[in-house]
């Protein structure tokens, strides 16, 4: 509100409202000029807490109901948020073109793929008993493809952008840098549920081996850039505060690809000749409790560093807190597709302890970011 309409008159009543209005509508606006592809982490750590309910190893009544209330409210959030990025690309597009060229934020751009897909897969998993399934799978496929499409893209570009355009120091690795490569990951274990419900013969075999390279070209790449921040951590030493929450990352590609190595040998006897189809699910195990045990050991390293930085009272809340939510829920999903190929009860032991801890870091950065957009630093320049 300006100067002027402070020291004014007190308007009558019925005008109150309407000034108010028009004064949050006129800062909302301004404020959409910092909205940037880093707050669709919002959506992906909201959509896993309700994805990784569905297929919990422990199951109990209102689970499910309250599974598919969250999926509603990442449904409902993607709709908003990108709403809001089309406004803000149409209103500030300097701004909105400046993101790609942002040494930090650029590599966000990962986040929207990420969230499509996402929610596309709660769809199918939980919005059928909602919806419908065939309503459920429309939503899934339109938004497993796009989100799979610009996902390959980000996949692609924003690392040439790194190679040819970004001037890196040699200690600037961090764990965002795996935000661009690990959406084509998130294809795949989310498109592993839909291979069922394409026609038997190509179509089948073109989609599980099309889910197949794109976990490949995900997990070698963020192993290379996993490699990276090992390295700069054992050079460089912890990061700054504020980066401090972007080492739960790490855990994405981690996760994702145990999850999505046993999704897709679910997926293979639909889809493959038998040979491979048990060939895969053997791999998936092999794999999956290799990759498994170095994730829980990341779960440790990140887990005392952050309790660190938070004892030395420098871990003051950013969007980066997204990043406990949906790197630890890959995790999560990842221990109920080896406890269900092995039996095993560690697997759903971690699940259920790794998903207590999941809601528990949900409930804080939501809380957190409401607080913050209501209250205005979210929405105003770093």
């Amino acid at each position: 509100m300006t100067a002027t309409a402070t020291f004014r008159p007190a308007p009558p009543w019925h005008l109150l409202g309407e000034l108010e209005h028009e004064a949050t509508q006129r800062v909302a606006s301004r404020s959409l000029r910092y909205l940037g592809p880093n707050w669709f982490a919002a959506v992906m750590g909201t959509g896993i807490v309700a994805n990784a309910a569905a297929t919990l190893p422990l199951q109990f009544p209102g689970l499910r109901g309250a599974a598919t209330v969250v999926w509603a409210l990442a449904a409902l959030l993607l709709v908003t948020l990108s709403a809001a990025w089309v406004v803000h690309w149409v209103r500030y597009p300097e701004q909105a073109r400046s993101h790609k060229d942002h040494p930090v934020m650029a590599h966000f751009y990962g986040a929207p793929p990420m969230a499509l897909v996402t929610v596309g897969g709660g769809t199918l998993l939980l919005g059928r008993e909602v919806i419908g399934l065939d309503a459920a799978l429309t939503i899934d496929w339109v938004l497993w493809s796009l989100g799979t499409a610009l996902g390959l893209l980000t996949a692609v570009a924003i690392p040439y952008r790194m190679f040819t355009y970004h001037h890196i120091e040699p200690d600037a690795a961090f764990g965002g840098w795996l935000m661009p490569v690990v959406p084509p990951m998130v294809s795949a274990a989310l498109g592993a549920l839909l291979v069922p419900y394409l026609p038997e013969g190509q179509l089948r075999l073109t989609m599980i081996l099309l889910c197949l390279a794109m976990f490949g070209l995900s997990l070698i790449a963020a192993l290379v850039i996993t490699t990276m921040i090992w390295s700069r951590l054992v050079h460089r030493g912890i990061p700054q505060s504020g980066m401090v929450p972007t080492l739960w990352l790490v855990l994405g590609p981690l996760g994702q690809s145990v999850t999505a190595a046993g999704l897709l040998a679910n997926a293979g006897p639909s889809a493959l000749p038998d040979l491979y189809a048990k060939g895969l699910t053997v791999f998936s195990v092999i794999f999956g409790v290799c990759t498994w045990g170095f994730a829980m050991l990341w779960v440790a390293l990140a887990t005392t560093v952050t309790v660190k930085t938070a004892r030395a009272g420098e871990l003051r809340f950013n969007l980066t807190w997204w990043g406990f939510t949906f790197p630890l829920g890959t995790c999560i999903t990842g221990s109920t597709v080896l406890c269900a190929h092995t039996g095993a009860d560690l697997f759903a032991v971690a699940a259920v302890a790794l998903y207590v801890g999941l809601v528990s870091a949900w409930a804080v950065v939501a809380a957190k970011t409401v607080r913050g957009v209501l209250t205005g630093p979210l929405l105003r320049p770093a």
